[in-house]
């Protein structure tokens, strides 16, 4: 028979985890960006459903901007950046921007 030891844990204090702000990101539109680039974009980037961006990206077409998503502070601007990048590489002026939930 073997004898099997368990750590003892022990547990001092609870850890309370501070949740980061939540931020919208908004889409503007432009004259150049081809529709298909910024459907691309909203599904690759920011995992949109294909519907779901092609409904956001006529929203900005027709009035200037529109309500992409809701997300933490940090991961909303990494995919902004992720997107002003794509769409530098292609020379489209292609913006996004967040506001405070």
């Amino acid at each position: 028979m073997k004898l099997q030891v368990i750590p003892e844990i022990e547990i001092t204090k609870e850890t309370k985890t501070k949740l980061e702000p939540l931020y919208r990101v908004i889409i503007h539109n432009d004259d150049v960006t081809p529709m298909d680039f910024v459907v691309n974009v909203l599904t690759s980037i920011f995992m949109l459903s294909q519907p779901g961006a092609m409904d956001v990206m006529l929203i900005a077409h027709y009035k200037g901007a529109a309500y992409v998503q809701t997300l933490p502070k940090t991961e909303a601007e990494k995919r902004i950046n992720k997107a002003h990048f794509a769409a530098g590489l292609e020379g489209y002026p292609l913006h996004f921007s967040i506001e405070p939930e």
